[in-house]
């Protein structure tokens, strides 16, 4: 049970960071062919579309695929020509181009359809330079015959059927069945289910204040690549099964996460901070991370050589820290050992 809870804990981490960070703030141009839902002649902040979320992740797109990505693959080129080809996969399948982003905001919401199940709705706000018209014939031709249109409160939504399995951004694995595609503005796209991508037209681009909080905790780092932060809504801590009364206790105890992941040319960095209900609640968690710790370097040598590699450099270079009521983890790993994660 304890490599269990190890490898989620680890998991986790890494997964709480990827899916929700600092992003470029360079303005793309304004392309033509669009009906936008503003008359402003200012740039919207993509962000200002998202509905009210219990987590938010702020990617920066451009630098994802142009440097990490390639920094990740580069020593092994079969999968960096892969990766490339499942970007142009979903080109194909969905009408959207990835590479035409510089920066994502993606809001993720909580439901609990039934006790003890948790269900997690995302929509993505993506910034750009695109053609609308081009992007409505490309999804319409990608969908070949399985392409509806919704007009919804001036907005026209795109619903594409997919039903594949694809990989985002050429590397994670997504079943996709139907694809909901709506253009907001001149440079902003909302990609998710249809019930998520109304709720970014219901916003509109005046946006609201309810996500404010945790877009400055994913905006800690403005260099990072991904950034998130994160409500820990206590309905969604009763879900969890973690196996064991203590950790379950200082689990609950964590309020919000939020976190960054970096790249420089040759390292991927990764920093993840819980924000906790008291300082003790904090030093009670710290103590649990580092059991964790201790107990995760007696299973590394089980693990394949080149996945070993990476979970001793990242054990190695984890370091835990607590500050009043926040438990901060830091670790980094060479950008080349990260290939073996890629499948």
């Amino acid at each position: 049970m304890i490599k269990k809870l190890f490898g989620s804990s680890v998991a986790a981490a890494f997964v709480l960071v990827a899916i929700f960070s600092g992003f470029g703030s360079r303005p793309a141009a304004r392309a033509g062919g669009h009906t936008a839902l503003t008359n402003s002649a200012l740039p919207v902040d993509s962000s200002s579309y998202l509905p009210p979320s219990d987590g938010i992740a702020l990617v920066d797109v451009k630098r994802l695929l142009t440097e990490t990505v390639p920094r990740i693959l580069a020593g092994d080129p079969a999968k960096l020509i892969q990766a490339n080809a499942e970007l142009e996969k979903f080109k194909t399948r969905t009408g959207i181009d990835l590479r035409a982003f510089d920066r994502v905001v993606v809001g993720a919401r909580y439901t609990y359809p039934s006790a003890k199940v948790t269900k997690l709705e995302t929509v993505a706000i993506a910034h750009g330079t695109f053609n609308a018209n081009t992007i409505t014939a490309a999804a319409h031709n990608a969908a070949k015959g399985n392409y509806r249109e919704e007009k919804y409160r001036g907005a026209t939504i795109m619903i594409v059927g997919i039903n594949d399995q694809m990989k985002l951004l050429g590397l994670w694995d997504i079943k996709l069945n139907d694809l909901a595609i709506c253009v907001l503005d001149a440079n902003s796209l909302a990609i998710g289910s249809l019930s998520t991508v109304r709720a970014a037209v219901d916003v509109g681009p005046k946006g609201n204040r309810v996500n404010s909080d945790l877009l400055s905790l994913a905006s800690r780092d403005p260099r990072a690549v991904i950034g998130v932060g994160g409500n820990l809504p206590s309905a969604l801590m009763a879900n969890l099964n973690l196996g064991n009364d203590t950790i379950a206790k200082d689990v609950g105890s964590i309020k919000q996460v939020y976190g960054s992941i970096g790249s420089t040319d040759t390292d991927v960095s990764l920093v993840l901070v819980a924000r906790t209900e008291s300082a003790e609640a904090a030093s009670n968690v710290n103590d649990t991370v580092t059991g964790l710790k201790q107990l995760g370097g007696l299973f590394i040598g089980r693990l394949a050589p080149d996945r070993k590699a990476l979970a001793q450099s990242a054990l190695d270079n984890l370091k835990i820290t607590t500050r009043g009521t926040e438990v901060e983890i830091k670790t980094q790993v060479a950008a080349a050992n990260l290939a073996s994660v890629i499948k």
